[in-house]
């Protein structure tokens, strides 16, 4: 089977280390806050200027001054700051943050991404994506791996403008999960539950690298 976005979230929230400095980007990987094991401490940063964040809050506890870089509502654990963006900016670029897990619309075999434009549609602005890709040092890309039109999204070069050159290291799909070789190509890791090993490289673009016996994703 094929993950929803709830599955490929639960399966990066796996990547996360006890004590890691983690910012969650827009789209799927805000979800990774929800799938945190209870055994470990974490703190999540919000490019917006909040240190500590919690998960989705329940119906009670929306605030609507207290949101995330996606404009979502969210909550604060004990312990939390809040403080301005220069400030959240500040802590990327002098890399304080262990672990980015970003969204995209394109990744190349030699770890390329897109994310913040697509030419000819209105986009308000990069927000924090380019610090981001520029100062992390361990980046997750968490995305769909075919379109609508049933085309593959993990290419030989991305077509849409670039947001970061060789900054990502594994990529977690409804289908798999990838890391890029040091010399380019989407090394298979693990298969989603049911899938074969050819129908993920059927919607695999760019250079494609298996070996034997992929394990599944325990979820």
């Amino acid at each position: 089977m094929t993950l929803d976005k709830q599955g490929i979230a639960k399966r990066i929230a796996q990547e996360i280390k006890d004590g890691y400095y983690v910012n969650l980007g827009i789209g799927i990987p805000t979800l990774v806050a929800n799938y945190i094991p209870e055994d470990i401490q974490v703190v999540l940063q919000s490019e917006n200027g909040l240190l500590g964040m919690g998960p989705y809050p329940s119906e009670e506890e929306v605030d609507p001054d207290l949101i995330n870089a996606g404009k979502q509502t969210v909550t604060t654990l004990p312990g939390s700051a809040i403080f301005d963006s220069a400030m959240s900016f500040g802590m990327i670029r002098a890399q304080k943050v262990d672990l980015t897990i970003l969204g995209a619309m394109e990744v190349s075999e030699n770890g390329d991404i897109a994310n913040w434009k697509i030419p000819g549609k209105m986009v308000k602005g990069m927000g924090g994506a380019m610090d981001l890709v520029a100062s992390a040092k361990n980046i997750i890309v968490a995305m769909q791996q075919v379109n609508k039109e049933g085309e593959s999204k993990l290419l030989p070069s991305c077509t849409l403008p670039l947001t970061g050159v060789r900054c990502v290291r594994k990529i977690v799909t409804e289908l798999a999960v990838f890391v890029i070789e040091p010399h380019g190509g989407f090394r298979l890791l693990e298969r989603a539950p049911g899938l074969s090993v050819d129908e993920i490289r059927n919607a695999t673009a760019g250079k494609f690298i298996a070996d034997d016996n992929i394990p599944e994703m325990r979820l």
